[in-house]
């Protein structure tokens, strides 16, 4: 008889360390929520008609975890976007546009060529990259980007989006991480990549779909209430109605969020504070002159994101939003998609999701509250892209917490 995972959340952290252990084990999986895909997830949303992403998510060609990922469970033919490197920009402020264009090969030549970087900065000015690959764990952001134009018009808008907290307070080493995999590798690991038909279509569905085809026992509306352990190992796990009994080899992968992680362990070390993420969605098709992703600078808006079917946006870092009234942000973001997308209809059906704790705050200190995957239960590791992959909270580090938790898990032969 093989082995039996249990993997506590499908997110994808754990839908990645269930598809990766499928085969080797018998996979039994359970999410609290009637759905899978955690906060990577498409919804069908009433008030458009359509279906929409509970959030706007980005992925560059040098994730290579994520679209690994994507490939082995066939959602790679989902995810669409430039054949090069290239960034468009619209600052609604001084009524500029601009494209970033980073060349393929790591030496990064494009910063010599006016037009292929940001307007009125010269090749130095992007030396901040260089110095962020040596940045300390203790050390804050904003002091490498410094306040100049640069910043304004790319650091700020990138690395506000990859960490999802303001860089006066945000980790330079993780800003360094990203760095390290994406622009310090050349152009061919920053092309854009996005799950054009959904991020379920592309993350979760064919996962779920691949797990089934392999035999797992998938169970929704399954809310672990505690585990019980046996001195260094877990020996049950309590869903209130339902008790079971984990045989001697039988392993858990607890990919839960932080604050679910904490309560079922004690003694976990953990983040403990959150940032919020809101999204926007718009039921207007994408001029077809529009680009599949623009970044704004001078307004609310951060990300636009130009859907064959909506006009979505994403705005990082967005606690001042969260007390705005839904109907006077949809407002202001919609007369910002207008300038930027060139268009003038009045404002269609929308619908504004705020989400108060998205990610961890990718602070210094926040950074070093993060566990590893492996846990004093010999039995029991965790996922969840708040452990310590290296990573912000991204679906890149979420899909690798996943992959480590699987390598942990010794299956038996």
């Amino acid at each position: 008889m093989m082995a039996r995972i249990h993997v506590i959340g499908a997110g994808l952290a754990g839908l990645s360390a269930a598809v990766e252990l499928a085969g080797k084990a018998e996979i039994s999986l359970y999410e609290a929520a009637p759905q899978a895909g955690g906060r990577c997830r498409s919804y069908f949303d009433a008030s458009l008609n359509m279906t929409i992403d509970n959030g706007n998510h980005l992925l560059l060609s040098g994730n290579h975890a994520a679209l690994a990922y994507a490939r082995k469970i066939g959602g790679e033919a989902k995810l669409a976007g430039p054949e090069e490197a290239s960034f468009d920009f619209c600052d609604l402020e001084r009524r500029t546009r601009w494209t970033l264009r980073p060349n393929a090969g790591k030496f990064p030549w494009w910063i010599l060529a006016p037009d292929r970087r940001v307007p009125n900065t010269a090749g130095l000015d992007y030396l901040a990259l260089v110095k962020l690959l040596f940045a300390g764990p203790d050390q804050t952001l904003r002091p490498f980007l410094g306040n100049g134009e640069i910043a304004r018009n790319l650091w700020n808008p990138l690395f506000v989006s990859a960490l999802n907290t303001d860089p006066a307070e945000a980790s330079a080493a993780l800003a360094g991480a990203i760095v390290r995999e994406t622009f310090a590798e050349g152009g061919a690991a920053c092309r854009p990549v996005v799950a054009v038909e959904g991020l379920s279509a592309a993350f979760v569905d064919p996962a779920l779909d691949f797990l089934r085809g392999a035999g797992a026992d998938i169970r929704f509306g399954a809310k672990l209430r505690a585990i019980e352990f046996e001195g260094d190992r877990a020996a049950a796990l309590d869903f209130g109605e339902e008790r079971i009994a984990l045989a001697t080899g039988d392993k858990v992968v607890l990919a839960v969020t932080a604050p679910v992680a904490t309560a079922l362990l004690p003694g976990l070390t953990a983040p403990t504070e959150f940032r919020a993420i809101v999204n926007a969605h718009f039921a207007c098709p994408a001029p077809k002159s529009l680009p599949l992703l623009t970044g704004v600078i001078g307004g609310a808006t951060e990300w636009l994101f130009g859907f064959a079917d909506r006009l979505s946006v994403t705005i990082s870092a967005a606690e001042r939003f969260l007390a705005t009234p839904r109907e006077e942000l949809a407002a202001t973001i919609w007369a910002e998609v207008q300038a930027v997308a060139g268009i003038s209809e009045p404002m269609p059906a929308w619908q504004i999701i705020k989400e108060k704790r998205a990610t961890f705050a990718a602070t210094p200190a926040q950074d070093a509250l993060r566990p590893g995957a492996e846990t004093e239960w010999r039995n029991l590791v965790l996922a969840g892209d708040w452990t310590r992959t290296g990573l912000p909270a991204t679906i890149e580090g979420a899909v690798r917490s996943g992959l480590r938790a699987a390598a942990f898990v010794e299956v038996p032969a």
